[in-house]
């Protein structure tokens, strides 16, 4: 009897496709090369602008704490199905973004008035003064938003106009504001100042700030404020005791702004 014929299988052909574990190292990889791109993109653009090695500090320190919130944005979209392209928006040209024009008021003209772009120090023991300019001027911004142990009422800002960083003090009630540092204060006011028209940003708390994170970290957030209100079109006002820094201390604070009163 002759043996059985038997025939071998021919071997699998080889896969193009890597093996799994390569491939997320790959992705993996990938996504950390973009990630570190463009940080130092970031940081370049903004050296380029002329930006002490204080306010560069600040800036990273902003953008450090929004980074949980950015990642966490695009996991939502990465994840999301698929939007069909809108092509009616496509073939239109552009459109200028419109600048930020104030409703018309009954009332006169402010005692001071802020310009986009400008900043202000009020020196008084108390808040009066500077609230005066703030609710004079609210209307002249799309967007307010105040840095304050207890944020003020400004007539004629709705809700949806303002944002309120509630720091220390009994009036914070706990909230997680409430222990917020420099950095991230600085952080959460980016998208309001950022966006068109940018906001009239109110502070009162840096004698708070001073206290509870040193005078040289809450002297780095001012020049950051200050920077942040010019390159945004945004304003300032800042009301400060002078009572609370000595002379050298206040020197180095007033020559931050443009203009002190």
């Amino acid at each position: 009897m002759s043996a059985p014929d038997r025939r071998t299988e021919p071997p699998p052909a080889p896969s193009d496709e890597p093996p799994a574990d390569e491939e997320f190292a790959r992705t993996y990889a990938s996504g950390y090369e973009e990630g570190v791109r463009s940080a130092l993109r970031e940081v370049l653009q903004h050296t380029s602008r002329g930006h002490t090695a204080q306010e560069l500090r600040i800036l990273v320190e902003s953008r450090l704490a929004r980074l949980p919130e950015e990642v966490e944005i695009k996991r939502k979209s990465l994840l999301a199905p698929p939007r069909r392209p809108a092509w009616g928006s496509l073939l239109r040209p552009p459109q200028a973004a419109r600048p930020w024009t104030a409703p018309l008021t009954g009332g006169g003209a402010p005692s001071v008035r802020i310009l986009p772009g400008k900043s202000v120090l009020v020196r008084e023991e108390r808040p009066a003064r500077a609230l005066e300019i703030l609710r004079s001027n609210a209307a002249g911004f799309p967007r307010l938003a105040t840095v304050s142990l207890r944020p003020p009422d400004v007539p004629g800002v709705p809700p949806d106009r303002r944002i309120d960083l509630v720091v220390g003090g009994a009036g914070a009630g706990g909230s997680p504001e409430a222990r917020l540092a420099p950095g991230e204060i600085g952080g959460r006011l980016r998208d309001p100042t950022e966006a068109d028209g940018g906001a009239l940003l109110y502070v009162d708390a840096l004698e708070y700030l001073a206290t509870e994170y040193s005078l040289d970290t809450t002297l780095k957030f001012v020049h950051w404020l200050v920077a942040q209100a010019r390159e945004t079109g945004s304003g300032l006002i800042v009301s400060f005791d002078r009572r609370a820094l000595d002379l050298r201390e206040m020197s180095l604070l007033e020559r931050a702004f443009e203009t002190v009163l």
